[in-house]
């Protein structure tokens, strides 16, 4: 993978992370993260993917756990109806970060 893909895998999950709507994962991700001592949880502010976080300008911190939990990727080509798969992802909190 080149960079510029690397840098664009990071951008879409950014991008996702920040705009999605769904809600349903919020009450098992607060859970997760009080399990680990964390309790100021934002979904969307202070919660994001390895990925996301990368496209930050952060870097999770090495032998840090995050949280797994279920999303929503929707994909859409050209002239297709958009099609929603479900993957599972993992969640780390803006605490198991460091500015790169």
């Amino acid at each position: 993978m080149t960079q510029e893909q690397r840098i664009e895998m990071q951008q879409a999950a950014l991008s996702r992370a920040a705009n999605g709507g769904l809600t349903a994962n919020y009450m098992a991700i607060y859970a997760g993260f009080e399990a680990k001592g964390i309790a100021d949880v934002r979904p969307r502010e202070n919660e994001f993917t390895f990925n996301a976080w990368k496209a930050l300008g952060r870097s999770v911190r090495k032998g840090e756990h995050g949280v797994k939990c279920f999303t929503y990727i929707v994909t859409q080509k050209d002239g297709e109806e958009p099609t929603k798969r479900c993957v599972t992802t993992v969640v780390f909190h803006e605490s198991q970060t460091d500015a790169i």
